[in-house]
């Protein structure tokens, strides 16, 4: 008698199983991912903001699920949009820091996007935003699987109006449709309604099929921004009127998911692509109680907020301790469409278990490597997210200086020495005590793994030259 009824359990959860993979396979859900630009951690309110108010986001968090140790592979704009969109460490693919304007670089043709991923499984695909991953016609996202692209090439700052541009010959600032440039912008005042609306009306015209829609905000990077309806609403100055604003554009998001009756089979991702730029002061983040922020890859810079929904197979009201980091995202689409993975090496492993559980037994990267500048590795983490090191390295911080309240910046300083340093994340989240002296295997351990990733990615600290890179693209 247990022997059968074991047998019909068997059978019934392979049906189950079986059941589920058809009905996704026939119903393959939508990708919505939502970026910010330079937002801290703290800043939003399910994140403890103390005067950032967030009602969307934070609703979005009870009906999903928030990281809390959620990571970027680089701290700066372009790197960091590289590593999201491709599953790969971006110095695999040679694309390093804020890409100029004018270089003529890119992201290589032949590296596989996940709007690439999607499109073979009929997604339709659409980018509104910042896309900074080059601007000339080569390097734009409609050469890179999506079917429309409305927004700016690179950073809203890379333009000649921006006060701090007087000397870099930077001109006007593009807007595009596609590859047509329909106008330069004066002022972005409506960019962040301007991106939603767009979004919006791809959801409605899609509904009926499946689609992926990637909405990279040039929001919160300065020059903040923000439209009258919000101006002058928050408690926190025009950061926080901008945020409110993003806030609202999730919104208008998930309320149009609801009334199309499409928002149980869509998944929605939303984080940001780097730490605060805290030189500008009140017109920068938080990313409080972690140390430093955009340019670090102390905790600051490469942690950040990240919220996933999707209804009945994301749990709601779900925190997630567990790392994980954007290079993921990739093929962790893959697997719950049933896309194929990119045909070359890529570096993110699927968290699905992670998503639908909140835990995993045992971690899904061995290690995970910060870099930065032109491929300086700068720390490893251990794969459980506990341990981090720090390679001796200079790094920029204000070293206790308080910043302006008039969206001018002022200067860091960039000789701040690092040692070889361990943090225990786990009792010592603002990275206060060095305990490399305490803990010699788990130093000798992380350095291991900091020589595998000199042998592959490279290490321009120690002169290495990888074995793994591949070129960007070039003109």
């Amino acid at each position: 008698m247990q022997k059968a009824l074991f047998f019909f359990l068997l059978t019934f959860l392979y049906s189950c199983s079986h059941s589920s993979e058809q009905e996704l396979s026939a119903n393959p859900p939508n990708i919505i991912i939502v970026f910010t630009d330079d937002q801290g951690y703290q800043d939003l309110g399910c994140y403890g903001s103390p005067d950032i108010a967030t009602p969307y986001l934070d609703q979005m968090a009870k009906e999903g699920a928030r990281f809390t140790n959620f990571y970027v592979s680089q701290p700066v704009c372009s790197a960091s949009r590289a590593s999201l969109l491709t599953g790969c460490y971006s110095n695999r693919i040679s694309i390093h820091n804020a890409l100029n304007p004018y270089v003529k670089r890119g992201l290589h043709r032949d590296e596989v996007t996940i709007a690439e991923v999607l499109k073979p499984l009929g997604y339709a695909t659409a980018i509104y935003g910042k896309w900074h991953l080059g601007s000339e016609p080569d390097f734009l996202p409609t050469r890179q699987g999506f079917d429309e692209y409305f927004g700016i090439p690179f950073s809203n700052d890379m333009w000649k109006y921006h006060p701090q541009n007087e000397h870099h010959g930077f001109g006007e600032l593009p807007l595009l449709e596609n590859e047509t440039i329909i106008d330069t912008l004066h002022e972005q005042s409506m960019i962040t309604t301007q991106y939603t609306d767009r979004a919006v009306d791809f959801i409605r015209r899609n509904k009926d099929h499946p689609f992926f829609l990637y909405l990279p905000h040039s929001m919160p990077h300065v020059p903040l921004y923000v439209s009258d309806k919000f101006k002058g609403k928050s408690s926190r100055g025009i950061y926080g009127d901008v945020i409110s604003e993003i806030d609202w554009s999730v919104g208008q998001i998930l309320e149009t998911l609801k009334e199309l009756k499409i928002d149980k089979n869509t998944l929605v991702i939303f984080t940001s692509d780097n730490g605060p730029w805290l030189s500008y002061g009140t017109h920068s983040g938080s990313a409080l109680p972690l140390r430093e922020g955009k340019g670090t890859a102390l905790e600051g810079g490469v942690r950040v907020p990240c919220i996933m929904r999707w209804p009945g197979n994301i749990p709601p009201n779900m925190t997630i301790e567990n790392p994980a980091m954007t290079i993921d995202l990739l093929p962790t689409i893959a697997s719950i469409t049933g896309a194929n993975l990119p045909d070359r090496k890529i570096d993110g492993k699927e968290i699905l278990d992670l998503l639908k559980t909140g835990k995993q037994s045992s971690p899904h990267h061995d290690a995970y490597y910060f870099y930065y500048k032109t491929n300086e590795l700068h720390a490893i983490m251990s794969g459980d997210g506990r341990w981090k090191l720090y390679l001796p390295h200079k790094y920029r911080s204000l070293n206790g200086q308080e910043g302006r309240d008039d969206g001018i910046p002022i200067n860091y300083d960039y000789n701040t020495d690092m040692g070889l340093e361990l943090y225990d994340l786990q009792t010592d989240i603002s990275e206060t005590k060095n305990v490399a002296e305490l803990q010699p295997e788990v130093v000798k351990k992380l350095l291991q793994h900091a020589e595998h990733a000199r042998s592959t990615l490279g290490d321009k600290l120690t002169n290495r030259e990888g074995s793994e890179t591949r070129p960007a693209g070039t003109l």
